[in-house]
């Protein structure tokens, strides 16, 4: 096998590790998509993927940590969380995922903002709106995010194949 081979090989493992960092908190998602389409543009010489469309896939991959960010941080602060609700959002987001699997992911960042809340002193009805509000956050975020994975995934796929 060809080293250049090799190079998409790693490329399509980027991408693929990228798209499943979208969901899961521990993986730097679309930076990864990123670096497996510059890896594959670079194995081929830049022959096929030029430079524009590098640098418009790159202020998609800046848009993406800011759309996580923001989202987040949009959907916590229209419900007064607090910084221990969004500590516990991060918690939660990273427990639930070693320890329930799917679910657990679904639910952590939800648990984690409550109890955030809960520690923060806040009654249970206001705990559990901020956990929800945080939570919806994280979603819509995701949503956004796996939908610039996909942009990103077509501006490349045109780019490489017109």
């Amino acid at each position: 096998m060809e080293i250049q081979s090799l190079y998409y090989a790693l490329a399509v493992v980027l991408v693929l590790v990228g798209i499943a960092g979208v969901i899961l908190p521990a993986l730097p998602g679309l930076p990864l998509v990123f670096a497996g389409m510059l890896l594959a543009a670079w194995a081929g010489d830049f022959q096929k993927i030029s430079w524009i469309a590098l640098v418009v896939l790159g202020l998609l991959t800046l848009l993406s940590l800011a759309v996580d960010f923001f989202a987040t941080m949009m959907g916590a602060k229209r419900v007064g969380a607090s910084p221990k609700a969004l500590l516990g959002a991060v918690v939660g987001t990273f427990a639930g995922l070693f320890l329930g699997g799917p679910i657990g992911l679904f639910a952590g960042p939800f648990i984690g903002a409550l109890l955030g809340e809960l520690w923060h002193g806040r009654e249970l009805g206001k705990a559990a709106k901020v956990g929800l509000g945080t939570w919806l956050g994280i979603l819509l975020g995701t949503v956004l995010k796996l939908g610039l994975a996909f942009a990103m995934l077509g501006l490349f796929a045109f780019a490489w194949f017109v």
